[in-house]
């Protein structure tokens, strides 16, 4: 089968689906691939280094839709400026692998199906752990919320991070990230390197790690409400809930510097969540950056696609972001597809097979011979262990015959003498030992028993995650024993001898491998 990718015609769009790296490891799995002259030159990939990839370079889009089975696309299909259609060029029965939004291009979808184009929506990924490498909508909101920062940046006209310099002290500047998905992580990320204070919130209090691991501060509302939705978005939050977040709003508008807002509920206008009350009460100089200005906007005053100044506050509605870093932003999304393709490539013999037994395909697939399939079926909910374990012993336990109490009740009684005939032998064994072993021994041996019963407490109340770095540098210090062997290793007596010259050498590796390990450990640590 063919594989086309064509430049894309949406205003302003500089993304191509396939880069030349991926159209190379699509020929491996048996394609062929077809690319419109200039589709990469707003990514940076010139028509040579596809030729170089093993792909055909023809001249008009209209050929390459023409000649291709399985299209390739960032943005859906829409109306040429001729007024034809892009679906209109398509194969009848063909393939088409793009962003598409079926929740909000019901009659996309219905030209879709009229031309019986199956068609795969990488919006439409679900959000599960075998399909992390598929999830294009990941890959493209950390590329937004790194490039937030950096527009916020641009306009703010200040440093990012605090200095003290001849001229005086330079403050830091305090960004606000408001909605910590993969978008929100990455804008804290960027922020946190250029020096900002940054602080985050979140309706769902799972995030709350991964925002203090980052060295930013997560901000709470005193309200116990979980945010947490499907598919690792947020759900819609009860209206006490939603008036104590906006007050916390209105008063972090009043310290920071920088707010960046992310929050978006699928299938559902964006919140909001910045009022122009709050606005106004920005410091002068202040900047906004609306993640969700193509939904509507978490700003009550943003304006998608331009960049207002209200109340002295710098309102940024870009709804490109991810375009905006064209080069980065095309070589995720060219790897989610490719990807996506290698696993609809069972046989690796260029033939797609759409199985809707599969759950990743069968959520992905939004039209197939000619049938809208979206939405697809909800996820079955698997029982919860918990509640069947319990109530399958309680059927074994009444299936189960009763024994005598009498036998249940010795072995308790013997477990308890072991341990109490263990610790009396013990006892007095050491009595004995101590009726004819010389005064020096006793000393020397109560000493010893002393040091491991306190290294015992000490390493057993340390928290487990430090119990790696902390026993390798233990046992480099608890090498100082080799000061005792020392002492002795020039000794007269030749068996003496040889054991220092023994422990020295075991002493030595413990000692520089302990620290050695430990040094390694606590590099992982380090950015």
């Amino acid at each position: 089968m063919k594989i086309g990718v064509v430049k894309e015609t949406h205003p302003g769009e500089k993304r191509v689906a396939a880069t030349p790296d991926a159209a190379g490891q699509l020929i491996q799995l048996g394609y062929e691939v077809v690319v419109q002259s200039g589709a990469g030159d707003g990514a940076n990939y010139d028509d040579a280094a596809y030729f170089e990839a093993g792909a055909a370079v023809l001249a008009e889009a209209a050929e390459v839709w023409g000649q291709a089975e399985v299209m390739l696309k960032v943005r859906a299909p829409r109306a040429q400026a001729g007024g034809a259609h892009e679906i209109d060029l398509m194969r009848q029965g063909g393939y088409l692998i793009s962003f598409i939004w079926p929740a909000q291009n019901a009659a996309l979808l219905q030209q879709l199906a009229a031309k019986k184009i199956t068609t795969l929506a990488m919006d439409a990924i679900p959000r599960i752990s075998r399909a992390q490498k598929l999830d294009a909508l990941s890959s493209m909101a950390n590329v937004a919320g790194y490039r937030a920062v950096v527009e916020a940046a641009h306009h703010f006209g200040r440093f990012f991070p605090g200095q003290i310099t001849a001229a005086g002290k330079i403050h830091p500047a305090k960004v606000l990230v408001i909605g910590a998905g993969v978008a929100g992580l990455a804008a804290v990320g960027a922020a946190k390197s250029l020096g900002a204070v940054v602080r985050a919130f979140d309706t769902r209090p799972e995030v709350k790690e991964q925002i203090m691991s980052m060295n930013a501060e997560f901000l709470e509302v005193d309200m116990a409400e979980d945010g947490s939705g499907g598919g690792g978005y947020a759900k819609v939050m009860s209206a006490e809930f939603i008036k104590a977040e906006m007050a916390l709003f209105a008063r972090q508008a009043q310290e920071v510097d920088i707010i960046i807002t992310t929050a978006l509920i699928p299938g559902k206008p964006a919140p909001k969540l910045i009022s122009a009350d709050m606005v106004k009460a920005m410091r002068p100089g202040g900047v906004i950056v609306d993640l969700a200005a193509e939904q509507g906007g978490n700003c009550a005053l943003t304006a998608p696609d331009e960049v207002t100044v209200r109340h002295s506050v710098t309102i940024i509605g870009y709804t490109d972001l991810p375009s905006r870093m064209a080069a980065q932003s095309s070589r995720l999304y060219a790897t989610n597809i490719m990807r996506l393709l290698a696993d609809l490539t069972p046989g690796k013999d260029g033939r797609v097979v759409v199985d809707m037994g599969d759950e990743v395909a069968r959520a992905a697939t939004v039209v197939k011979d000619g049938e809208i399939t979206w939405p697809p079926p909800a996820r079955p909910v698997p029982p919860a262990a918990a509640k069947s374990k319990p109530a399958a012993a309680e059927t074994k336990a009444a299936a189960a015959p009763a024994r005598p109490t009498t036998t249940a009740a010795k072995p308790p009684a013997k477990s308890r003498a072991k341990p109490f005939a263990l610790t009396l032998a013990a006892a007095l064994g050491l009595f004995g030992l101590g009726l004819v072993a010389p005064p020096e021994f006793m000393r020397h041996f109560t000493v010893f028993t002393l040091s491991c019963f306190i290294g015992y407490m000490v390493i057993w109340n340390v928290t487990p995650s430090l119990h790696t770095p902390l026993m390798s540098v233990t046992n480099a210090i608890s090498s100082i024993i080799i000061i005792g062997a020392l002492t002795q290793i020039s000794s007269d007596n030749a068996a003496l001898m040889a054991l220092s010259a023994f422990a020295v050498l075991i002493t030595t590796m413990n000692i520089v491998g302990g620290f050695a390990v430990t040094r390694r450990m606590l590099a992982m640590f380090k950015r």
